[in-house]
Formats: C-alpha cells, sequence, structure tokens
C-alpha cells in the first residue's frame, strides 16, 4: 500500500499465534497488559464525557459560543499531525514512547483549558489534548497489532468499548456536580490527577510486552510523511478559521485550507480511499464517516439539552451515558464467537442504526417530545456505532502486513480525526450561519432562544452522512 512507513523490522514481528498459550484477554500472560492499556481507554473515556458535559457552560462563561464546535474540531486537527508521528515512532521503536509521550501531552492541554482566561486559549488547550491523545490512540492500536493473536483482538476491542461504561455512568454525574458546584475548570484541571493510575498499572506490563517482541531497526523518519500531516492539520485549521468567519474574506483562508488538504489526504491515506475502492480504502473511509456523523451529533446534543429543554449540565451530559453503555454491548456482540462471517451486515447495520439515532435525537427539537427520548436514541446509536467501529478496526488489522500495523493505523485513526474534523466544522459553519451562536444561557429549567433549525439542519446532514456508510458498507471486502 502507498502509506506504508519507511521503516521495517527484522523479518517482520513473529504472528503472534504461532505462540499463543491459549484463554482470553483476561488470562495468563495477557492480563496485566489487557488491564494496563485498557486503563488508558478509560482515563481518555472519563475525560471525553466529562467535557462533553461541561462544555455549554464553558462556552458561556467564555463568552465563545460562536466558537462551540471548535473547541471540539480543534481537538482533531492537531490529532491529524500526531497520528502520522506516532505511526512511525511506533513502527520505527514501538509503542512504549509515544504512549508515554502522548499521555503526558494530554494532561498538559488539559491544564491549559483549565486555566483559559478566554476562548481561543481553551481552543488552543483542546488543541494540545489533540496532539497527545493522537500520539496515544495509534500507540495502543499497535500494541494490539504486536501482543494479541488475530483471535484475541476482537475481544480486546471490546474491552477498549466496554472501558467506556464507567465513565458513561459515572462521568457527567461527577462533571456536572464539579461544574455546577465548584465551576467548569475544575472538570479539566482534575482530570490530570487520574493519569497517574494507569501509568502505574500499564508501565510494567507494557514493558514486558515489548520485550518479547523483535528489535525494530532504527530507520529515519518520513519526511514526506510529515509534511504532508502538518499540511493537512493546517488546511483542516484554516477550513475551520473561514467556517467562522462567513464572509468574503473568509475565502482567502477557506481556498489555502483545501489547497493544503486535499493533497495531503491524498497522500497519507491508502490509495483509492475517497472513492471507496473495495477492501482496505473502504474500511479506513468507513471509519471516519462513521466516527464523523456519530460525534458532530453528538457534540451539540448536550448545547441542545441546555439549550432547548432547559436541562441542567448534569442532565443533558447524562443524555449520552446510554451512547456509552450500548456501544460497548455492540463491540461485545461483534467480538462474539461465529460473528466473524458476519462483519460486512454487522458495519451496514451499526450506520443504519447509528441513522436511526441521530434522527430520533432530532425529535426532542419539538416541544410534545420527551427529553428522555434523546437518551433513548443514544443508546441504539451507541449499539450501531459499537458494531461498526470495532468491526472496522478488527478488518483493518486482518488487511494489514506486521510491517503496516503502525501505517494502517495510522490511517484508520487519520481517518478518524478527519472525519471528526470536517463534519463537526461543517455543523460549527451550520450553527453559526443559521443563528445558533446566538443561543442564549439557559438555567432553571428556561427554555434558551436558539435557533431550533440550526440544530434541525446538523441532525438532519448527519443522518444522511450514516446512511451514505451503510451504502458502503458492502465494499469492504475485496472481489474474489
Amino acid at each position: 500500500m502507498t502509506t506504508a512507513s519507511a521503516t521495517s523490522v527484522d523479518s517482520g514481528p513473529t504472528p503472534p499465534d504461532e505462540t499463543d498459550p491459549g484463554g482470553g484477554v483476561l488470562t495468563g500472560r495477557y492480563r496485566a497488559l489487557t488491564l494496563g492499556i485498557v486503563s488508558v481507554v478509560l482515563l481518555l473515556a472519563f475525560e471525553a464525557t466529562a467535557v462533553n458535559t461541561a462544555m455549554p457552560v464553558a462556552a458561556r462563561q467564555l463568552d465563545g459560543l460562536p466558537l462551540y464546535a471548535f473547541a471540539f474540531s480543534g481537538y482533531f486537527t492537531t490529532t491529524l499531525f500526531a497520528l502520522v508521528v506516532s505511526g512511525q515512532w511506533c513502527d520505527r521503536r514501538g509503542p512504549l514512547r509515544p504512549l508515554f509521550t502522548g499521555i503526558a501531552v494530554f494532561g498538559a492541554g488539559l491544564v491549559v483549558a483549565g486555566a483559559a482566561p478566554g476562548m481561543w486559549v481553551f481552543v488552543a488547550g483542546r488543541a494540545i489534548q489533540g496532539l497527545g491523545g493522537g500520539l496515544v490512540i495509534v500507540a495502543l492500536y499497535v500494541v494490539v497489532g504486536r501482543a494479541y493473536p488475530e483471535r484475541l483482538r476482537p475481544s480486546v476491542f471490546a474491552a477498549f468499548s466496554s472501558a467506556w461504561v464507567l465513565p458513561s455512568i459515572v462521568g457527567p454525574v461527577v462533571s456536572g456536580a464539579v461544574t455546577d458546584h465548584l465551576g467548569w475548570r475544575w472538570v479539566f484541571l482534575a482530570v490530570p490527577v487520574l493519569i497517574l493510575l494507569p501509568l502505574a498499572v500499564m508501565g510494567p506490563a507494557l514493558r514486558r510486552s515489548e520485550r518479547e517482541q523483535p528489535v525494530l531497526k532504527g530507520a529515519e523518519f518520513d519526511r514526506r510523511r510529515s509534511r504532508l500531516a502538518a499540511m493537512a492539520a493546517l488546511g483542516a485549521g484554516l477550513l475551520q478559521y473561514a467556517g467562522q468567519r462567513l464572509d468574503l474574506i473568509g475565502l482567502l483562508p477557506a481556498f489555502a485550507g483545501v489547497a493544503l488538504l486535499v493533497p495531503a489526504v491524498l497522500g497519507l491515506l491508502p490509495a483509492g480511499t475517497l472513492r471507496a475502492a473495495r477492501g482496505l480504502p473502504t474500511v479506513i473511509l468507513l471509519r471516519g464517516v462513521a466516527a464523523g456523523a456519530f460525534f458532530a451529533a453528538e457534540a451539540f446534543i448536550p448545547l441542545m439539552m441546555v439549550t432547548q429543554r432547559g436541562l441542567s449540565p448534569t442532565l443533558a451530559g447524562l443524555t449520552l451515558t446510554s451512547g456509552g453503555l450500548s456501544w460497548a454491548l455492540g463491540s461485545w456482540l461483534q467480538g462474539r464467537p461465529g460473528a466473524e462471517p458476519y462483519r460486512e451486515a454487522m458495519i451496514r447495520w451499526g450506520f443504519l442504526l447509528t441513522a436511526v439515532a441521530i434522527a430520533g435525537a432530532a425529535l426532542v427539537l419539538v416541544p410534545a417530545v420527551p427529553a428522555w427520548v434523546a437518551a433513548a436514541a443514544w443508546g441504539v446509536g451507541g449499539i450501531g456505532m459499537g458494531l461498526t467501529v470495532a468491526s472496522v478496526s478488527v478488518l483493518m488489522m486482518k488487511l494489514s502486513t506486521p510491517e503496516d500495523a503502525g501505517a494502517n493505523s495510522a490511517s484508520l485513526q487519520m481517518s478518524d480525526a478527519l472525519g471528526n474534523v470536517l463534519l463537526v466544522g461543517l455543523s460549527g459553519v451550520l450553527f453559526s450561519a443559521l443563528g445558533g451562536g446566538s443561543v442564549a444561557a439557559a438555567h432553571g429549567g428556561a427554555e434558551g432562544s436558539g435557533s431550533v433549525g440550526a440544530f434541525t439542519v446538523i441532525f438532519l446532514t448527519m443522518t444522511g452522512v450514516a446512511l451514505v456508510g451503510a451504502l458502503l458498507g458492502g465494499r469492504v471486502r475485496r472481489t474474489a
């Protein structure tokens, strides 16, 4: 494939199945490693659920509602660059260094965001978080590809999804209580303390696993790929900035963003990704389509519940809890014995369920519809995403050679980040253009004055994107 890293390994890693001692991900040699890497996902999950709950309050108090979407998409913009760096770093030296470095940078971004005096500094903190998150997530995927046999990888990805269960339940409650009584800043400033637990749990297990792997050759970084990654991040940032201006002056950064982003994406993703070529290119593409549609809608659900239905930050955040719980269920289902022949069907049904969920959440904009309908709809969407994302990840690993594991994992995560950047950014443009940026603060059950039309257009657009994903789901397997 064209995006394979320029690095290599001594005769390639030994396929894990050849030395597989049997058992599950929580037995024998895999127990400590599984607990370690899942603890990292647990940290990322808690941060995400806490931020979703606190974000509407933070944006209002920083007078930054017009930049609301930017606070989410800014994270994924810098992730675009970090993903490529992490993929090459992992292929060259193994996943330990990018993993630990990413956790440290992620924590630094939380501190910057929590101490931000204004919305632009807050967005900068989120961007720093994106750098750390990009390093971490690729490293985790490489750990799975190098340390686990193929038969256990669906279970590992299911464990990743299960790690969202506790944060989905506890995160909104804790974050909402902290936001109400101590202020939204402490939601960000307190999370870095939780970094100490994953570091303590995963360190020995990861080092022991890495010692068992072949020694990687010290090839240089592919500077061309690094430049393309920087171009993609800069281009995405310019497009987001242009979308916030919505005037003739904004056309200049918009054109510059497109000129940077398009060739960068073509050079970084597998050949045929943008035209949904069969096999790995479509697998990579669908990750971005799924993530972009789901998370673009999810970013606006708490704001909708606060401004349109008068819910508190805690209750608005809890609306998303059902999605975290059911995501774990969907991921568990795809990892059951005998599920492998149905990968394609699970991906297509996953997209259909996601489309139903996004459209269902939009029904809450009708005053006669109970607010709990949004939570019920998001539970359906979680099942769909669990089926889709885990199945796509399994197929990516199956279609990758050991030497390409880091590069393909980076491509998969880049597609995820790019889908978020473009579709969350598009949602932000629609939100501002249709009057959503003038949403008033809402407390004590008083309904906000935001534009119902802005929310409606966002949800219907993302429903359409999810349906496109369902149509493309049949192209994940190569033709015979």
